[in-house]
């Protein structure tokens, strides 16, 4: 297969992984040891990300006349995309929690759901719970003030019984 055809495997590739991703984020993990890498590729292969390093120029080529387009000027030295698909925070939140661990992994930069954000808006993104967590919270908030009226008007319920015997 000549290289040009090869280039274009790899284009589509992204261009593919980018029309299906809720987001994407960009991510310099120059320096993770081979453990470390292996390790972080793992918890997010089991949260459902895809994780890949590619060339800027394949990137820079997939991206042309995308939503993504503007990416472009943080692709610059070694970049590794990070695919999430149905939970847009899920990617920025796993390799948060191991920026403290891993010292020399780092945002590049990153677009949730249409929205560019540089490093440190990333790490913010990455900070929002989980939308199963946000609705669970959502649930039990809608549960407590309920709880507590059908309580209110157990006692009294109660109480009413106790004046007519």
């Amino acid at each position: 297969m000549p290289k040009i055809e090869q280039k274009q495997v790899i284009i589509n590739e992204i261009k593919e992984k980018l029309e299906k991703a809720a987001s994407v984020v960009l991510v310099d993990g120059r320096g993770l040891t081979v453990e470390q890498d292996t390790a972080l590729r793992k918890k997010l292969r089991e949260a459902g990300v895809d994780y890949k390093v590619y060339k800027n120029t394949m990137i820079n080529l997939a991206v042309e006349g995308t939503d993504y387009e503007n990416l472009k000027p943080f692709l610059a030295g070694p970049t590794t995309m990070a695919f999430s698909y149905d939970d847009a925070t899920t990617a920025a939140s796993i390799i948060n929690s191991n920026l403290k661990e891993y010292k020399n992994l780092e945002f590049k930069a990153g677009v949730i759901e249409g929205t560019l954000y540089d490093a440190e808006g990333m790490k913010v993104i990455a900070d929002i719970p989980s939308r199963d967590v946000l609705l669970s919270k959502l649930l039990g908030s809608f549960k407590s003030p309920m709880s507590a009226f059908a309580r209110v008007i157990d006692q009294i319920a109660k109480k009413g019984d106790g004046d007519a015997a």
